[in-house]
């Protein structure tokens, strides 16, 4: 690690900043300083402990929502109520968003919402958690409360459920797509009765909503070492038992190609996985009702891998085309998803064919609407009808076109 960044860590920590000392001292005000009235919990910590980069941070308390909203009012900082059926709420300040949550005693469940008491035990909110490593609490000076043992998992890289595995599965079946990201992000290892756990309440995954369904899938398909998954045979099987669609997983098995797990890249990863000559990619937009613009992204890649299939030219005489008209990002991306959909083409012929993308100078299209007008013509369907017949003649003349080609193609539709 960078010595400075260790240097940064070690003096200014993540909790030290000043709109937290802020909030915590608002959260203190006028209570026994031996009592914990907050503490941060989940992602924050553990990232903290393993020396990763922090992006959201929880906070967990002993205060209601509405005891919350009278310590905050008339303070710099605002109170937004965001999961407020879940004991959480959001807290803003100077453009730093924080979520801050209850702490909770489980008393029932159907296996998609919890009927929970708040309480001010911190063992007790512990024990409702789903992981160990999920459950290690961290006080605004950097001390460690972990009631669970989690750290000694978290350092092991052991994701355990709290408790028995099955009750915790049918407290919320979401736990066990969390389970799989969480074994993937720390490289566990199942143990034979979490399997057992996980393969018995399988078929309560159909009780959950889509929206929540796909949300942790998405965070799946956005770790760093989603890639091995593919080499993890019992949690591909698991994987592949919630999401059939994904036929293709053995295709990242290709090579170490770098496919950037990012949710920048969500779409081209999505493609990989789901796109075929069937309409398997858009079965799965429907049955997890995707977004528009996702839905558009793979409309894309799978039409254009149809035609870089059947025409030869696709990326060799037609790439300064197809750049021009796609762009060359969607052009790398669908590079991308031919390589590893297509077993003929070579990491050479990949490279290839990325390098020549990269070396394309892209021409810019000399008319607009501006120059029609300034013709004679009048604001309308036509200015949109010239634009696209110039520029189809632009194209097929290598990119020029004379003014008096165009002046020609404007008369003759005028």
């Amino acid at each position: 690690m960078n010595i400075f960044k260790r240097i940064k860590d070690k003096f200014y920590p993540f909790y030290k900043t000043k709109e937290l000392d802020l909030i915590f001292s608002i959260l203190e005000r006028g209570r026994d300083k031996q009592k914990k009235v907050a503490m941060f919990v989940g992602g924050c910590v553990r990232k903290h402990i393993t020396k990763q980069p922090i992006d959201d941070i929880d906070i967990a308390t002993i205060f209601s929502p509405d005891e919350l909203k009278e310590k905050f009012n008339n303070t710099k900082v605002r109170v937004i109520n965001t999961g407020i059926e879940h004991g959480s709420v959001t807290l803003l300040i100077n453009d730093a968003k924080f979520e801050i949550t209850t702490l909770r005693k489980d008393i029932s469940t159907d296996g998609r919402h919890a009927e929970v008491l708040y309480t001010d035990d911190w063992q007790e909110d512990s024990k409702r958690r789903d992981f160990t490593v999920n459950a290690i609490y961290l006080d605004r000076k950097g001390n460690i409360f972990d009631p669970q043992s989690g750290v000694k998992d978290l350092k092991e890289n052991i994701i355990k459920f709290i408790g028995d595995p099955n009750q915790r599965i049918q407290e919320d079946y979401l736990r066990i797509i969390r389970y799989i990201r969480f074994s993937l992000q720390y490289n566990n290892e199942f143990d034979k009765k979490t399997l057992n756990s996980i393969k018995l309440n399988l078929n309560g995954i159909k009780n959950l909503s889509k929206e929540r369904i796909l949300n942790e899938l998405f965070k799946i398909l956005t770790l760093d070492n989603f890639i091995l998954i593919s080499k993890k045979k019992e949690l591909k099987d698991i994987f592949f038992l919630i999401f059939p669609e994904f036929k293709y997983i053995d295709r990242l098995e290709k090579s170490n190609l770098n496919l950037e797990y990012t949710k920048s890249n969500l779409e081209l990863l999505l493609a990989i996985l789901l796109i075929d000559s069937s309409n398997n990619y858009e079965y799965f937009c429907h049955k997890y009702k995707t977004s528009n613009a996702v839905k558009e992204k793979l409309d894309f890649l799978s039409e254009s891998l149809k035609q870089c299939t059947l025409d030869i030219n696709y990326f060799k005489n037609n790439l300064k085309k197809n750049s021009y008209l796609f762009g060359k990002d969607k052009l790398k991306k669908l590079n991308k998803l031919n390589y590893f959909a297509n077993k003929q083409v070579s990491i050479k012929q990949y490279i290839t064919i990325d390098n020549n993308i990269d070396s394309i100078l892209i021409p810019k299209f000399p008319f607009n609407g501006k120059y029609l007008i300034d013709k004679g013509l009048k604001e309308g369907r036509k200015i949109g009808l010239i634009i696209r017949q110039l520029e189809e003649k632009w194209i097929e003349n290598n990119y020029t076109l004379s003014e008096k080609s165009a002046l020609e193609i404007i008369n003759k539709i005028k």
